[in-house]
């Protein structure tokens, strides 16, 4: 099995006729995945490489049936597309876009919660489950079919780690790329959660960064409501306190926020915590028993 996408996504492209919107279907397309729609406002009645582009959400949700979509639209008009989204009965939206303004965000944090809908992003790499549908920006070359779950702050420590996990022969059930951005539509504990409840993931992957306590916050839920075995690896063992480190929200403002007090809350709670990403794909095979 997989979360979030799986062979019954219907997948709706927002942005599909920009450049970056018009690139990544290819690349999902390549992947198997089911685009059925994309949305541009204006160029309702194309078509891009035989896929129909309509005006709004709602329009191709009637139309196709579409029950996800990704955003590859710009800042400034993304949090626009994520309500169009939420509104239309989405069940999964992967926001791609980096750089939407906080008070955005802000404005969508709240109204999520009104709607039966799973938020990855903004400022992510998707979703993936390989075999089954490609929701996202990832090298799916480096992905195979598997047991394991993925759960990031990292686009890039995602793909090195999911590759070196290949090339050991492990593979992946679903890879989910939370984002990095100070405000994101879900969190660690809820995709944990998810994979908990997955019975072909047999064990989960976690990698977090430097900034807030997130990664502390997971740790004791995996003590106190996990059954899934978990690796983790934390980014940033050498960032300076008070310097942003690639993601918004990635920034060192306290004891508790370093990697090295979130390396020590996750090995508490039991957890298997890497010192480097090359050492995860050693803990998940031993983990797994191979």
């Amino acid at each position: 099995m997989a979360i979030l996408v799986d062979s019954g996504t219907r997948l709706l492209v927002q942005g599909i006729t920009g450049r970056e919107g018009a690139f990544h279907t290819g690349r999902m397309l390549e992947s198997g995945t089911n685009v059925v729609a994309g949305v541009t406002p204006g160029k309702g009645g194309q078509n891009h490489d035989g896929i129909p582009v309509f005006d709004t959400v709602a329009g191709a949700v009637a139309e196709t049936g579409a029950n996800a979509s990704v955003i590859f639209v710009p800042p400034p008009f993304a949090a626009d597309a994520v309500f169009e989204s939420l509104d239309s009965g989405m069940g999964t939206i992967c926001c791609i876009t980096e750089g939407i303004p906080v008070h955005d965000m802000m404005r969508v944090a709240d109204f999520i919660g009104t709607k039966e809908a799973t938020l990855i992003g903004p400022n992510c790499p998707g979703v993936l489950s390989p075999g089954k549908s490609n929701v996202s920006i990832m090298p799916r070359d480096i992905f195979t079919p598997g047991n394991v779950g993925v759960v990031s702050r990292s686009g890039t420590l995602t793909y090195q780690i999911v590759n070196e996990l290949t090339q050991r022969g492990i593979g992946q059930s679903t890879a989910v790329g939370i984002g990095g951005d100070p405000i994101i539509g879900t969190n660690f504990i809820e995709i944990l959660g998810k994979f908990e409840e997955d019975p072909e993931t047999e064990c989960v992957v976690m990698i977090g960064e430097i900034g807030g306590n997130a990664e502390q916050l997971a740790a004791a839920y995996v003590q106190n409501e996990m059954k899934t075995p978990v690796v983790a690896y934390i980014a940033g063992f050498t960032a300076p306190e008070g310097k942003t480190m690639g993601h918004a929200g990635a920034i060192v403002s306290g004891g508790e926020s370093t990697a090295e007090a979130k390396s020590e809350a996750l090995r508490g709670a039991g957890i298997r915590a890497a010192t480097n990403p090359s050492e995860v794909a050693e803990l998940v095979a031993e983990a797994l028993g191979r």
